[in-house]
């Protein structure tokens, strides 16, 4: 072969070289820019899902944000709220002929600063607790109810959307811990949710017909679901979580364990799936059509990256309770002081059995109370609550600071959750002294003359003094620690009495 002809046959497979390079760089190129805008018209079409609350209907007196820990990390609180909302496919759903919304499922769930464990504590629907002031639609503010049913909160404004900011507010004024993030999930967003990760696995202990889920029906009708374990989605598995009737005594309480094991069903079945963008924008697609969030997870990527810190939770190390509670004729009273330790646990960042899940910070220097003149300021003292003696040791501490107590008795309502200090016309400052006394006692005015001191939970809990609860150092009680772990036998504890 010529030298020429060598050169010329060299450079042709040169040629063709560069050129197979310049194709499969073409290629890789268009694969990415497709797989890219791919990705980017999901996430686009998950923000256009999503509906957002805004914050300015939140309370302007919140709880202080959660401290980091030795190592920089900080809980979470997350709110989540099951609205039963009338609006578009709901009613078809079963959310029922009516206008407006109630939340009949509402959750706090604290993720730990270690994200390894979390602690979600449902709030019975029922409850007596003190709803702050809430916006309404028309950017005009209610007055406080010192005991309204909680799940009242989400149904201020009596609008379709419900109002998840002053229900975020009301577990706010319960809690004392503050609320970082806040979701609500429709009838509509649940169903296709359950079918978007392939169904859950759940159990029943007897079978369940037509006429326990709707008892106005008149006879048994067929049935439902079978007795034990079985795989649900979709309209079933919406169903199932809304069963009252027909299982233990057909309470809301009953209702909330089934709750609590099939979201411990559901969290098992995503984590066998894996905790990836893979399993997460498929459920995160489903879930957006219904849901509406705090603008602090407006947007799919949020969404998503949110879900992905919570990655490491060990299924035996979510926990899922009830707050301790008693009934109180067809309603339901929240127990004192086992609620008030669970609150305070949580703020600590204390796991149940009393434990602490990573290093402490330094302690905080601790500075005496401020001292106050009451000279000359005359106060009437009522017990909000059930616990006695109350009236007695907080007229003790007035008057040690030259206040005049001008009697002391039973306040109307005993399911004060806070200490309030009303005022009449032109006795705010008065009524500043007094608060300056109990410190987180909220001052309201009055429609009475007067500065009056109402006591509270939180006061009866910490033991009659002015200081805050004391954060437990050991396990809590048996009515707090004895939860559920998520990887529970699905059969195992779902009915009430």
């Amino acid at each position: 072969m010529s030298a020429r002809r060598a050169r010329t046959s060299h450079g042709s497979t040169r040629g063709r070289g560069h050129r197979v390079r310049r194709i499969a760089l073409w290629t890789t190129a268009g694969t990415v820019s497709l797989t890219v805008l791919a990705g980017g018209l999901l996430y686009y079409r998950l923000n256009g899902n999503l509906s957002t609350f805004g914050s300015d209907g939140l309370s302007k007196e919140r709880p202080a944000a959660a401290s980091a820990d030795a190592e920089g990390r900080t809980p979470v609180n997350l709110l989540l709220i099951g609205s039963d909302s009338r609006a578009g496919g709901n009613k078809d759903l079963g959310g029922g002929q009516d206008g407006g919304a109630r939340s009949d499922t509402a959750i706090l769930l604290h993720v730990y600063a270690d994200h390894k464990h979390a602690v979600g504590v449902s709030i019975p629907r029922d409850s007596l607790v003190e709803v702050p002031p809430c916006m309404l639609p028309n950017k005009t503010w209610t007055k406080d109810q010192p005991s309204a049913m909680f799940n009242s909160a989400f149904s201020v404004g009596d609008t379709d959307q419900g109002n998840p900011a002053c229900t975020q507010n009301t577990v706010e004024k319960l809690t004392g811990l503050r609320i970082d993030h806040t979701m609500v999930v429709n009838f509509q967003g649940f169903a296709d949710m359950t079918t978007a990760v392939g169904g859950v696995d759940v159990c029943l202990p007897k079978a369940v017909y037509e006429g326990d889920l709707d008892p106005n029906l008149g006879h048994r009708g067929k049935e439902l679901f079978k007795q034990g374990h079985q795989t649900i989605s979709g309209q079933a598995a919406l169903d199932y979580v809304r069963i009252r009737h027909g299982l233990g005594d057909g309470s809301d309480i009953g209702r909330t364990k089934r709750q609590q094991a099939f979201l411990s069903s559901l969290i098992k079945q995503v984590k066998a799936k894996g905790m990836d963008p893979t399993t997460l924008l498929p459920l995160a697609d489903a879930a957006t059509k219904a849901l509406t969030v705090d603008e602090g997870l407006g947007s799919a990527g949020k969404l998503v990256d949110f879900a992905m810190s919570l990655k490491n939770l060990d299924l035996h190390d979510i926990k899922f309770l009830t707050v301790p509670w008693r009934y109180q004729g067809e309603r339901v009273a929240l127990v004192h002081p086992d609620a008030d330790q669970l609150w305070a646990a949580l703020k600590a960042d204390r796991t149940l059995d009393g434990q602490d899940t990573a290093p402490s910070p330094a302690a905080p220097t601790t500075t005496a109370p401020a001292k106050v003149d009451g000279a000359g300021v005359r106060v009437a003292v009522y017990n909000g609550t059930e616990t006695a003696g109350l009236t007695t040791r907080a007229a003790q501490a007035l008057e040690e600071s030259g206040f005049t107590v001008t009697g002391r008795a039973n306040a109307s309502s005993r399911t004060h959750r806070s200490t309030l200090v009303e005022y009449g016309a032109g006795e705010k400052a008065k009524a500043e002294k007094v608060a300056a006394l109990f410190p987180g006692a909220v001052l309201q005015a009055g429609g009475q003359a007067g500065v009056s001191l109402t006591l509270g939970a939180d006061y009866a809990a910490g033991g009659g003094t002015t200081a805050a609860p004391p954060v437990p150092t050991g396990p809590l009680p048996t009515s707090v620690s004895q939860a559920r772990s998520a990887d529970e036998d699905a059969c195992a504890d779902l009915t009430y009495g």
